[in-house]
């Protein structure tokens, strides 16, 4: 799950020694070895992958554990808590301690290591197995996809941003799950009058906020104001598009749709999804991990309590109703000085496997390969996973996160940009100057 990215955004609840004790144990397990320059896993029969701590770390796992049963070199799997991945990994990537193996989104999340050439295309990987490229639907797998080579392969699954629910709190109240924007509002209005926070978010990570941006302007402009910014015409940033969807989202604030404390409130230690599960708040802007995040912590609100919708229809926008945005997938990147590039290549094979595919639906996760469709009926989420299917299967277009399609040093100007609109301490005219400052290349 994103930052997402840079704050990232797979998450489950964590408390606060359980991510020292999860990073002290990186940083021990990579100091352990060898300071020679080469790869983490120089000399040891070792492969060390990194990955993003989470819910899904347990299918992680299960696949590593299998893959080790027949391997002689042996994957040694490392996790970071999840509000923590980029920076650390940002930290270790050029350094004796780098994995060979490592959790990334695509597009501008990696950019950059390919451009200090870290990164090792995968173009012999794919010509001696082509199931590399080909067992994955083509529009996720061109997301890691840099100046025409392939950086990376799909992992876990596709991660649309769903408009999630408490469905006691929205029947109690005698509604159901929005499709327009004015029905939204009219259901902050109610829930406001019964004491409820409508909205729960996770302000203080900053990234849940963004998600809020990427759909209004994704429903008012459609894709191309977002794509035209990225590209380095930065004008699209001041366009009426854009003032009209600052504009709705201002009175959605002004609305009261988040409470007063959401810059309190994380996703990445279980707040906003406590709220939601515990009924202090109906509604959550999160992508699709949240099933998985609320299995972990309470598997019977995610079986019989959770809710979830497309995002809400705005009249009279140039953006396909059925547009959706978030994380096309993850991906594994592998790097360049990797001194095991066989049992790489072996363990990257897995991701497309029956095994891979099974395991993650079971946690809710929807895989991007070809053989998904044939194992959503008999999967434990159906309903769930099925309803994904059809979302992605069906969208024009999958805008990738703001903050992973931009690369990682536009991360804190943008995401502080979006938390002081939230906050009222920069206008319409203070976020579009800031985002038209991003770094585009």
């Amino acid at each position: 799950m994103r930052h997402h990215l840079s704050a990232v955004r797979n998450g489950a609840s964590r408390n606060r020694l359980g991510a020292v004790a999860a990073a002290s144990a990186l940083l021990l397990g990579t100091a352990a070895c060898g300071s020679d320059g080469g790869s983490s896993s120089a000399g040891s029969g070792t492969i060390h992958v990194l990955v993003y701590g989470d819910a899904t770390n347990k299918v992680e796992k299960q696949l590593v554990e299998s893959f080790n049963k027949t391997s002689d070199v042996k994957v040694v799997l490392d996790t970071i808590p999840g509000a923590d991945y980029q920076t650390k990994l940002q930290t270790i990537i050029n350094t004796s301690h780098a994995p060979d193996v490592f959790f990334n989104w695509g597009g501008g999340s990696i950019a950059p290591f390919v451009k200090a050439d870290l990164l090792k295309p995968l173009d012999e990987f794919i010509a001696k197995d082509p199931g590399l490229k080909a067992n994955f639907l083509p529009s996720v797998f061109n997301t890691a996809v840099i100046d025409g080579k392939p950086y990376g392969i799909p992992m876990r699954g596709t991660q649309p941003v769903l408009l999630f629910n408490n469905k006691k709190v929205l029947s109690d109240n005698g509604l159901t799950a929005p499709t327009t924007w004015e029905q939204l509002l009219a259901d902050v209005q109610t829930l406001k009058a019964k004491g409820v926070t409508p909205i729960a978010l996770g302000g203080a990570d900053q990234w849940p906020t963004l998600m809020w941006f990427e759909y209004v302007f994704d429903r008012v402009a459609g894709p191309g104001l977002f794509q035209k910014a990225l590209g380095g015409d930065t004008s699209a940033w001041a366009g009426a598009d854009s003032r009209k969807s600052l504009g709705m989202l201002k009175q959605l604030i002004d609305a009261g749709a988040f409470g007063t404390t959401f810059d309190s409130v994380k996703f990445t230690d279980g707040g906003s999804p406590a709220l939601l599960a515990k009924g202090k708040a109906a509604f959550e802007l999160m992508g699709s991990w949240e099933y998985s995040t609320h299995n972990s912590n309470n598997p019977e609100f995610a079986k019989n309590g959770l809710g979830y919708s497309a995002f809400p229809t705005i009249a009279g926008g140039a953006g396909d109703p059925k547009n959706i945005v978030g994380n096309t997938n993850n991906f594994y990147s592998v790097l360049k000085k990797t001194e095991h590039p066989e049992a790489v290549a072996a363990f990257l094979k897995v991701m497309y496997s029956d095994e891979f595919v099974k395991a993650q639906l079971e946690i809710g996760n929807l895989p991007t390969t070809n053989n998904t469709a044939q194992f959503l009926a008999a999967s434990s989420t159906p309903d769930y996973s099925t309803f994904q299917y059809n979302l992605v299967k069906q969208a024009p277009s999958f805008q990738l996160s703001w903050d992973q399609a931009y690369q990682p040093s536009a991360t804190t100007k943008m995401h502080t940009a979006v938390q002081e609109f939230f906050d009222g301490k920069t206008d319409a005219d203070g976020f579009i100057k800031a985002m038209q400052g991003l770094p585009t290349s």
